[in-house]
């Protein structure tokens, strides 16, 4: 069984993926989530807050993808994209995720929505973004090892 914080993010990277296709206004595409009950069984609060942070701190998300992506980020494939830019803001934003889980979600949603193959693409970039944004907590876990 999916979990509810699972669902909204897949929700989310639907509702990126169509804003980022569309341009359409956020409420709008929040809108039709809700109407179409799509959120069912999500984190409501969860995905709101994914969906509206994306876009409120794309810049900041783009440029931590910046370094290590091997392409520019408008170049990525569209739910790759969203993908990663769910999984920044998440690493970025939700320190209470440990980083192993932000990576783990967005193996697993690039394993359901994603190109064949492109979980690998997804863990290794997320992986070298958690090194820089969650350093600390790398640090620390590897001290605790040994």
């Amino acid at each position: 069984m999916i979990s509810a914080k699972t669902n909204a993010r897949r929700c989310a990277v639907q509702a990126l993926y169509q804003w980022q296709m569309s341009d359409e206004n956020l409420a709008r595409i929040e809108m039709h989530f809700l109407e179409e009950n799509y959120l069912k069984g999500a984190q409501k609060k969860y995905f709101s807050e994914i969906f509206h942070g994306v876009p409120k701190q794309l810049k900041m998300i783009d440029e931590a993808l910046d370094e290590f992506v091997d392409r520019p980020i408008e170049q990525i494939d569209p739910v790759e994209r969203a993908i990663l830019r769910v999984s920044v803001y998440e690493l970025i934003n939700r320190l209470d995720a440990p980083y192993k889980v932000i990576i783990n979600e967005g193996v697993n949603l690039a394993k359901f929505f994603g190109a064949e193959g492109s979980h690998k693409y997804i863990n290794g970039i997320l992986d070298k973004v958690a090194q820089v944004k969650r350093a600390l907590e790398i640090k620390a876990k590897i001290d605790t090892e040994k």
